[in-house]
């Protein structure tokens, strides 16, 4: 489980406790999320695997069966979470998250608004990203994915570093409390030009924004809502091994008034 260093420092607990959640590695594309419990068994095509036995062992350990068959027991690390994670919508996978992380500059003590939630992948990601001392604020418009949403970064435990919250941000905006704080805004909505005047009310002076879309079009009526509101430069990346996306960032330098 993730947990907060005394010395504010992200990290693991080294050795599995009962209750821990743990990804358990057959092989390189077939991994599961397990919380740990005691009493409890996995089994699959490698034998039984009893979890009492999985107690009190570090993370990264090769545990094996009664048959011989082994399995590894990996720590719940965003990069792993992103594999195993039940796919509520299509989700953003390291490559681009990292591109987007870097590019956004976010760095330990930043605050991060994202809209939406989907999945959680990249949220995970900008969580640690942000900590100990920063915080990402999420939101989604569909209840239930919240939901799920807020219970993954619980079992993953994220839950201090991200608040979700079940919110049209095409419609209704962000919240007001949240005016001027943010560090970073991301975007991956269906009419991010939409979003575009509350992601100006909620961005710092020199904050960044970054929209993720699909399609050219999106993109040309985001960027024509962006001169509206912003001066600064636009920077724009096409990712071709997934050639249905298209990733777009913003710096935006000063806020017009």
């Amino acid at each position: 489980m993730l947990s907060l260093h005394p010395a504010k420092k992200l990290s693991f607990n080294r050795s599995i406790s009962n209750g821990d959640l743990v990804i358990v590695y057959e092989r390189h594309d077939i991994m599961k999320a397990v919380t740990v419990c005691e009493g409890s068994v996995l089994q699959n095509r490698f034998g039984v695997f009893k979890h009492s036995d999985w107690i009190g062992k570090p993370f990264g350990s090769k545990v094996f069966s009664c048959k011989g068959g082994f399995v590894y027991l990996l720590a719940p690390t965003p990069e792993l979470w992103t594999l195993v994670l039940n796919h509520r919508t299509q989700i953003l996978y390291i490559a681009d998250i990292s591109f987007v992380i870097m590019y956004l500059e976010i760095v330990p003590g930043c605050v991060v608004l994202e809209s939406g939630t989907g999945s959680g992948s990249l949220t995970s990601s900008l969580a640690r990203a942000v900590a100990p001392s920063g915080h990402v604020y999420t939101f989604d418009f569909h209840e239930q994915r919240a939901a799920s949403a807020r219970a993954d970064f619980e079992r993953t435990g994220l839950s201090s570093l991200v608040t979700v919250q079940v919110r049209d941000i095409q419609g209704e905006g962000f919240p007001d409390d949240l005016t001027g704080m943010a560090d970073s805004v991301f975007l991956d909505l269906p009419q991010p030009w939409l979003a575009i005047p509350a992601a100006a009310k909620v961005l710092r002076h020199d904050g960044t924004l970054c929209s993720f879309s699909p399609c050219i079009e999106q993109v040309q009526r985001t960027c024509e809502t962006l001169r509206t509101r912003f001066t600064g430069s636009f920077v724009f990346f096409f990712f071709l091994p997934l050639l249905y996306i298209l990733i777009f960032i913003i710096y935006v330098l000063f806020l017009s008034l």
